[in-house]
């Protein structure tokens, strides 16, 4: 603060000594200098009287007088700025707060804002002066008005220096002033920050200690609320780990129903507090392999192991309810002409399955073997309808036995058996009637294939 001081002082100082000097070299170059060229010129020009002229300038009576008359020649051109001496500049103060004066219990005010501005004029030593007050604030005083309605009225500012001018930027403003009403709203909670939550975390519960919040503001504003939501921030770095979290200073926001934040209205209580569970729910389940593409004629796929184990699981984390039925981790492979060698080797990126908040492992290494391709027939007798709208039942006409092909090297096609083999018929866009469609298998191993031609029929009703 010391050294601010004695900068300020110091670049006064220089201020000081430019006027000073500008005025001296002023006086110089408009008195001085035009009196001395005229007693120069009378002297020359009465050079037969030089000693009575001498004589004259010689007397005490006669400089004083005639001082006296240059001295009131000056003040008369500076007070009426015939000339300035020092330039006119201008400043800003941005963002001065204002005061809004009112009978809060009685009343609310609408269209005022938060600041202001002022601007200032004078010269640049007196605008500097100015800004160095400290805090700016100007009054907007409506206590005199005891009625709701719109008034035209004028911001004051007392905090005034006497050399510089200040302008109020507006000077005025319109104003609504409106009765103040109070309702008791409804409150619910918005979580915040989910992203910054630990992913092995989620909520289990929240608990308000209080359901219920006194809104005050104008009718249309109150009526204008379509929910008042407490907002729960997880980004909060004390959830850490699973338990029951004490909340206090809760933000409480109203919002019209296009979600935008009301902000003519006061909520009472403000901020409220209460209790947050936190949970880790964890299920292990395996990572799943399709494929995509063909492989050359006559090769199958012998074996997939996933980091060198043949079945490898994964923990997922998330809501219980989002992740109870999830029983697999789906991942994908490319195996398009692959065959002709013996292994291929891939490393694939685990992408969470929705509702999946973490999941344990980010890559999977996967190594495929190739054989050469057999195959077997399999007769399966139970075939089962999937997809058909509500409101209809199915009956299949004609059951009888299907058979399927089932492809692969031959120690995997020697492990399937009929029991094994899921076989349906897609009803998907079907309505009321009969209708002929052909038979499909649900396959979820990569390691075999299956083919089947059949068709049977199936007839619908409506129920």
């Amino acid at each position: 603060m010391v050294m601010k001081m004695i900068k300020f002082f110091k670049k006064l100082g220089k201020m000081l000594y430019v006027i000073i000097e500008s005025f001296l070299k002023f006086i110089d170059k408009i008195i001085i200098m035009p009196i001395s060229r005229l007693v120069y010129n009378i002297s020359k020009s009465t050079s037969g009287n030089n000693v009575n002229f001498n004589k004259l300038l010689n007397r005490p009576q006669f400089l004083i007088i005639l001082s006296l008359i240059f001295a009131v020649i000056c003040f008369f051109i500076i007070d009426h700025k015939v000339i300035s001496l020092v330039s006119t500049e201008a400043g800003v103060i941005k963002n001065v707060p204002v005061n809004l004066i009112y009978n809060e219990g009685v009343f609310v005010v609408e269209n005022v804002p938060k600041t202001i501005n002022i601007t200032i004029t004078g010269n640049k030593e007196d605008i500097y002066l100015a800004k160095q007050l400290g805090e700016f604030s100007v009054d907007l005083d409506l206590s005199k008005y005891t009625k709701p309605g719109t008034y035209k009225v004028a911001f004051t500012y007392s905090k005034n220096l006497g050399s510089v001018d200040y302008i109020l930027n507006p000077s005025y403003l319109t104003v609504t002033i409106k009765d103040l009403v109070s309702d008791r709203k409804t409150v619910t909670y918005d979580l915040v920050g989910t992203d910054n939550l630990d992913k092995k975390l989620s909520v289990s519960s929240v608990t308000l200690d209080s359901n219920e919040v006194v809104v005050k503001g104008s009718q249309d504003a109150i009526d204008r609320i379509s929910s008042i939501k407490a907002l729960i921030d997880l980004s909060n770095k004390d959830f850490t780990d699973a338990g029951t979290y004490t909340l206090s200073n809760i933000p409480l926001v109203a919002y019209d129903k296009d979600g935008e934040i009301i902000k003519n209205v006061e909520i009472v209580e403000g901020t409220l507090t209460g209790n947050l569970v936190l949970s880790s729910y964890m299920k292990s389940v395996p990572i799943s392999v399709s494929t995509t593409g063909s492989l050359v004629s006559g090769k199958a796929i012998a074996s997939i192991l996933i980091n060198n184990k043949a079945s490898y699981s994964v923990n997922i984390y998330g809501d219980e309810e989002e992740i109870k039925d999830i029983n697999s981790v789906p991942v994908t492979i490319n195996v398009d002409g692959l065959g002709s060698e013996s292994v291929k080797n891939y490393t694939v990126v685990i992408v969470k399955p929705k509702g999946v908040r973490y999941v344990s492992d980010k890559n999977a290494s996967i190594s495929v073997t190739f054989g050469d391709e057999e195959q077997k027939t399999v007769e399966v007798s139970s075939i089962n309808h999937k997809y058909l709208a509500d409101g209809y039942s199915a009956t299949i006409i004609s059951q009888g036995r299907t058979e399927v092909q089932v492809k692969g090297v031959q120690s995997n096609i020697n492990a399937i058996e009929a029991g094994n083999i899921k076989a349906y018929v897609d009803l998907s866009g079907l309505g009321e009637g009969t209708h002929e469609v052909p038979v499909k298998i649900e396959n979820t191993n990569p390691l075999v294939s299956y083919a089947v031609t059949r068709t049977i029929q199936i007839r619908i009703t409506k129920n």
